[in-house]
């Protein structure tokens, strides 16, 4: 009776730890990641992270701006480190930071701009990028943020203090191996092409999709004569699936699918023309579907534990973005929304979106 007794025991004692084991699989794949990202940035001598974009990459230029489009007040920033607000359109860190992060260089990349930014800051890489802006210059110019164009001067400066700060010979080497993101499109179609009149008279959807694409890659081939040799290119989310827009086309129960349908297709050009750049300029090219990512999310959101894809976490998180959520009251969890605002991600969904930004460059440096 005592050996069947110990017998039951060591059997649920078995049992016990194949499960703790099985529930902290995932954990350990996860940290197992992580190192690799790192042995291939070691191996690859990645330097630092350049970033140019919109709002999804943002982390506070805009602060300095005479623009009403800033996220420096609360609620943003609420889980930000020391929960501040910085200037990031979201609870907490963007995937940028993320990515930084991951790569082994600091937990967030500083914004440019910031006033606060050190000469040693500049080592590992700094953001020039400003919410609201796009491909198209129109589209920065209607909110008085900085084009890409102005984002590049900037980073003419940036080259400038660097070569001060370590020498010309260093500075270089720095550039040349630094890892240079792009994302932007959004505000294109969504604060441009839909909103005002000025571009649909000149173009059809299609005809600024093309517009776009050759936008981008004009921008792209600035960067390489600058020292650019690895870009990572975010495509524009499923703009469809934004709090902000359903509540706009009074579609709140499902995505708006004809603006998604755009998307798709001006995501499947921008790839195109990547394909074609790569070749041209032998530049190591990683484009990250982030449509993908969020329309996965979106359409099953227990596979990240999620549960809230229809509206955001500010105030009714139906329209609320920018301005309109400053002071708001917030959702309890935010690791259970999409959605921060109308139209920005959580912290969590950005965290989602840098593991595929990371498993792209991943991939592109090895080929």
């Amino acid at each position: 009776m005592m050996m069947s007794l110990n017998y039951m025991q060591a059997t649920s004692c078995v049992r016990m730890l194949m499960i703790l084991a099985l529930a902290l699989l995932p954990l350990l794949s996860r940290a197992l990641g992580v190192g690799q990202v790192r042995q291939l940035a070691v191996r690859y001598n990645v330097t630092a992270i350049l970033v140019f974009g919109d709002s999804s990459v943002d982390p506070g230029n805009n602060n300095i701006l005479q623009t009403a489009m800033k996220g420096n007040f609360a609620p943003y920033g609420r889980d930000f480190f020391n929960g501040r607000p910085t200037g990031r359109f979201s609870n907490g860190r963007l995937a940028t930071d993320f990515i930084a992060e991951a790569i082994g260089f600091t937990k967030q990349v500083p914004a440019f701009l910031d006033l606060n930014l050190k000469p040693t800051d500049l080592l590992h890489g700094v953001s020039f990028a400003s919410a609201a802006s796009g491909y198209d210059d129109l589209t920065a110019n209607l909110s008085n943020v900085l084009p890409v164009s102005n984002q590049l001067e900037y980073f003419m400066h940036y080259k400038i203090h660097l070569r001060k700060l370590v020498g010309e010979k260093k500075a270089n080497d720095i550039i040349r191996r630094a890892v240079f993101v792009l994302s932007m499109g959004t505000n294109d179609f969504l604060q441009n092409y839909y909103l005002e009149l000025v571009r649909p008279k000149q173009f059809t959807v299609q005809q600024y999709q093309d517009f776009l694409v050759s936008s981008m890659s004009r921008d792209i081939e600035l960067m390489h004569g600058l020292g650019a040799t690895r870009l990572v290119v975010v495509g524009v989310p499923p703009i469809g699936c934004m709090p902000l827009v359903k509540t706009m086309m009074g579609q709140t129960a499902s995505c708006v699918e004809s603006y998604n349908k755009v998307v798709v297709s001006f995501n499947s050009k921008v790839q195109k023309r990547l394909a074609t750049i790569k070749a041209a300029l032998r530049m190591k090219i990683a484009f990250v579907d982030v449509y993908g990512v969020l329309q996965k999310a979106v359409s099953h959101p227990m596979l990240y534990d999620l549960k809230e894809t229809a509206k955001g976490c500010c105030g009714t998180g139906a329209i609320e973005y920018g301005e309109t959520c400053k002071g708001l009251t917030t959702c309890t969890d935010p690791t259970k929304y999409v959605f921060w605002d109308a139209v920005h991600p959580t912290e969590k969904m950005y965290k989602i979106i840098a593991d595929e930004a990371v498993k792209s460059l991943s991939q592109e440096l090895t080929n």
